[in-house]
């Protein structure tokens, strides 16, 4: 067995060195090639051997000369492909919408459309920050649902547009609680009508009902005598609508306590109204 030695270590550190100098130089003598086809062939064994950042530099030295050719589809499309593989997802998006705009016909135009979409699903953030790309995600996928009905991807893309639209439901949810926290309840009240409307199907409907109940409550117990019986009335309608549609609830003990003082206020039956009524719907 060969022993390890410094002179052994000294010796694959310099056979090292020379390899990348010499792939450097290689990559050089690309890079100044006059020949746009020896730059094409070599870009796409860039992007075969997974050097996508080259392959990107080469497409784009080249990507003007065979503009109007029978390569610059491709050469086009790869180009996009290596932003992608690059996770440079800001890029990679926008490449791949021109290629879709300059080549409507080509073979690549539904993977480069659904990746387009993609781009903009990973460059969503979390609730709390700007949702410019989760708007433009669902956008992107809906048209190319309807784009492409047939599609195996279609399944995908509905899981992938539940997935962004319930982010957009929990920023909805977090800024009306904010507001609801704030004691804003009005406000609190228009935000969670709107993402209801909005996201009938969201994971966050039960809470959301819920929060809506008693904004309503409590913007009547805050409200000017004038105003009160009318909206402890709106509280009543909220929780008859809460109550059939959750009917075991973790909020249902609440949700009476809500109820049966609002009863009170519009001067109807007694504190177990609530209870009775609950089980009448069910």
């Amino acid at each position: 067995m060969r022993k390890y030695t410094p002179h052994n270590n000294l010796s694959f550190l310099f056979l090292l060195i020379l390899l990348m100098g010499w792939a450097c130089s290689e990559y050089e003598k690309v890079l100044k090639n006059p020949d746009p086809n020896v730059k094409y062939e070599k870009g796409m064994e860039y992007f075969q051997e997974g050097k996508y950042t080259r392959a990107a530099t080469v497409f784009e030295q080249i990507i003007p000369v065979f503009r109007g050719t029978e390569k610059a589809e491709t050469l086009d499309f790869y180009h996009a492909m290596s932003y992608y593989r690059m996770k440079d997802y800001i890029l990679a998006g926008h490449y791949f919408r021109t290629f879709v705009r300059t080549f409507p016909n080509s073979q690549h135009r539904e993977e480069a459309e659904y990746l387009a979409a993609y781009c903009d699903y990973l460059l969503s953030p979390r609730p709390s920050l700007d949702q410019t790309n989760t708007y433009n995600a669902i956008d992107a996928f809906t048209l190319y649902m309807r784009r492409y009905p047939d599609s195996e991807r279609v399944p995908l893309c509905r899981q992938l547009i539940k997935e962004l639209e319930d982010k957009l439901v929990e920023k909805s949810f977090n800024s009306a609680k904010l507001y609801f926290d704030l004691g804003y309840y009005n406000s609190a009240i228009v935000a969670l009508t709107n993402s209801l409307n909005d996201y009938p199907e969201s994971k966050y409907r039960e809470d959301q009902m819920f929060l809506l109940l008693k904004s309503k409550y409590l913007l009547a117990e805050n409200s000017v005598p004038e105003k009160q019986q009318e909206r402890y009335q709106d509280t009543i309608d909220e929780y008859y609508s809460f109550v059939s549609e959750f009917p075991e609830s973790k909020y249902l003990q609440e949700a009476r306590k809500i109820f049966t003082d609002s009863r009170s206020h519009t001067g109807g039956a007694g504190p177990d109204a609530g209870r009775e009524i609950t089980k009448n719907i069910r």
